[in-house]
């Protein structure tokens, strides 16, 4: 069956899905994007997604077309036009169309484009039995905390995993871990401390990540948020990784190490559960 494409104000099927050759977007990837997770039909974590998408925009002079609750009501019609229960609504705002010219165009009109995708995302193997990574470098320009639509160096990354017969790489900075290709980077010492990189320019600032360390510290959990080396995760007790598809993912092998015991631990599994509990309490 045909999606349903939500292309600048118009609801059409996804064969007929059209955007501008001169969009800047596909020109200079002068856009950002948001992903939404859906479960049971609703959608997690929507006001955090919409700050940050907001943010973006200003990072980067960008306006949205429409208002926050137009933004939610065309969100909400795609997930029932689609009938999604368990998957994702992602969108994406460029600086629209105007003739080539590096300089940013004065009289473009923002481009809005939103589509839905279907998957499982409770009963996931990656969570069950944990995944594997590779350290790559960083090759990412400086503003990683802008969620823009420049996804080349992480996609480069993820296919170096690929090629390894891995799962993702965990990019690497001067020594530290950064991040994974698409979401935050976390261990648990052997002390059961939770452990990620602080934000900045260096890192998204993830809505999963906002969300799970405020859960761990309500759970009585210790964070630290500072960097940490490949060698501390070869130590530690746990790894996992948050974003908004994929939650809490355990990760029990980096560069062909077994992390802690080699299996999802405790930690990451407790955390799982609790984000999705809560997430499925606040869905909107």
């Amino acid at each position: 069956m045909s999606r349903t494409v939500y292309v600048n104000g118009v609801y059409v099927p996804e064969e007929e899905a059209r955007i501008s050759v001169f969009d800047r977007g596909f020109l200079f990837a002068d856009g950002v994007y948001e992903v939404t997770s859906v479960l049971g039909g609703k959608l997690i974590d929507f006001a955090g997604h919409v700050a940050r998408l907001h943010r973006s925009l200003g990072e980067l002079e960008l306006t949205l077309p429409v208002t926050d609750a137009e933004l939610l009501a065309i969100h909400r019609e795609l997930v029932a036009r689609d009938g999604v229960e368990e998957g994702m609504v992602y969108l994406q705002v460029t600086r629209g169309a105007a003739d080539r010219d590096f300089a940013y165009p004065e009289a473009a009109v923002p481009s809005l484009v939103l589509f839905t995708q279907s998957k499982p995302l409770i009963d996931s193997a990656s969570a069950r039995n944990g995944i594997r990574v590779i350290t790559v470098p960083d090759l990412r320009w400086a503003r990683r905390d802008i969620k823009t639509v420049q996804l080349l160096a992480p996609s480069i990354c993820k296919m170096m995993a690929k090629k390894a017969g891995k799962d993702d790489a965990w990019m690497v900075e001067d020594g530290f871990v950064t991040e994974g290709t698409s979401n935050n980077a976390y261990i648990v010492t052997t002390d059961g401390v939770i452990v990620t990189r602080q934000l900045g320019t260096e890192i998204l600032h993830g809505i999963t990540r906002a969300a799970v360390l405020r859960l761990a510290r309500e759970a009585q959990m210790k964070v630290e948020e500072r960097p940490f080396t490949v060698e501390e995760t070869k130590a530690a007790a746990e790894a996992f990784f948050t974003s908004a598809s994929a939650f809490v993912t355990p990760v029990i092998e980096i560069d062909g190490a077994a992390v802690g015991a080699g299996t999802p631990g405790p930690v990451a599994t407790r955390l799982r559960e609790i984000y999705i509990a809560e997430s499925r309490a606040h869905a909107i």
